[in-house]
């Protein structure tokens, strides 16, 4: 089938794209360049513009009839800066969403996959998550999803919109053919700075946080194989009306991570086992609009995708560390 990407010139749109190639579909990339590079389209079908040039999207659908359901990914996603910078996330990641979503409602084209964050839940005791708990996103950044999330529940109950919303906990790692990955110059992704950190790039690894109510104080993640997760969107979208027609809804909300929570020491712990070195971290205060964290139960990926990750943490870090190696090759900088 061909697949509408948006954002599938960024990380985990690109590897989104590639593993849809390697499923058999073909993914028609729209992405602004605002942050994604352009080398990681490659020779994919291209249109560089706005989730909210409705003139654009149309001569997209236009096109390529054959269109048969969108992966929506193109969104700021930086936390800090969402703090620093709200009206830009709001309007770019919810305003223009809804101009998208009702465009490709009025073209025929109502099959949307959105990519929704794991940073809305609210803190539990346990950390487990299921899609059903309550929800307290500390962030500019998580408010835009959780608000473009209602939107488009409350759009798919009242048009002909169909949508899975899939939450996705912390994506690491880059694709088997270190093609694409972590991109940005100072990451504030984890991995990216424990990366840069052993390759030093800087001085050290900083963990923002230790004094949170976890086993060792540090916050807790479910960090997914980024190849795992694209993995999970083709799954999505091959069982796209299967999945709905089994939760017998309009629309449906999916947890997308491993089912196991590892805190930051576990993590560099593991880091530095993969890495065969010790990495020098500091301590300071958590940054503006962080999480303790949470860890995904994935009861629900398994049942209606039929789902779950097979990638190790191990083999994640060593991704990580192998595109750390090629991305001056690939992006012309470390």
């Amino acid at each position: 089938m061909k697949v509408l990407v948006t954002g599938g010139a960024g990380y985990v749109g690109s590897t989104t794209a590639k593993a849809l190639e390697e499923a058999g579909h073909t993914p028609v990339i729209l992405d602004s360049l605002l942050t994604g590079p352009l080398v990681f389209v490659k020779d994919r079908i291209f249109y560089q513009g706005d989730i909210a040039d409705r003139a654009l999207v149309r001569r997209v659908v236009e096109e390529h009839p054959d269109i048969e359901a969108t992966i929506h990914m193109a969104a700021r996603v930086i936390v800090p800066e969402s703090v620093d910078q709200p009206y830009e996330y709001y309007r770019d990641n919810v305003s223009k969403s809804l101009d998208l979503f009702d465009e490709l409602e009025r073209l025929g084209k109502p099959r949307v996959l959105f990519s929704s964050s794991a940073s809305l839940y609210a803190l539990k005791d346990e950390f487990e998550v299921v899609e059903s708990d309550p929800l307290d996103p500390g962030s500019p950044y998580a408010r835009t999803k959780w608000m473009t999330e209602m939107a488009l529940e409350d759009i798919a109950a009242a048009t002909s919109l169909r949508a899975i919303i899939l939450r996705y906990f912390n994506p690491i790692g880059s694709d088997p053919d270190l093609e694409s990955g972590i991109y940005v110059r100072e990451p504030s992704h984890v991995l990216g700075q424990l990366v840069a950190a052993a390759r030093g790039l800087k001085d050290s690894f900083t963990i923002t946080g230790v004094d949170h109510p976890t086993r060792d104080g540090t916050g807790i993640r479910d960090y997914v194989h980024v190849w795992d997760l694209a993995q999970a969107h083709v799954r999505a979208v091959e069982k796209f009306d299967e999945v709905l027609a089994a939760v017998g809804a309009a629309s449906t909300i999916i947890n997308v991570g491993t089912g196991s929570g590892v805190t930051v020491r576990e993590l560099v712990a593991s880091f530095e086992k993969v890495f065969g070195s010790s990495v020098p971290v500091a301590e300071a205060p958590p940054r503006p609009g962080d999480a303790v964290g949470a860890f995904a139960n994935v009861d629900r990926s398994a049942r209606l995708l039929g789902w779950r990750a097979s990638s190790t943490l191990d083999d994640a870090i060593a991704s990580a560390l192998a595109w750390g190696e090629k991305r001056k090759e690939i992006l012309g900088y470390e």
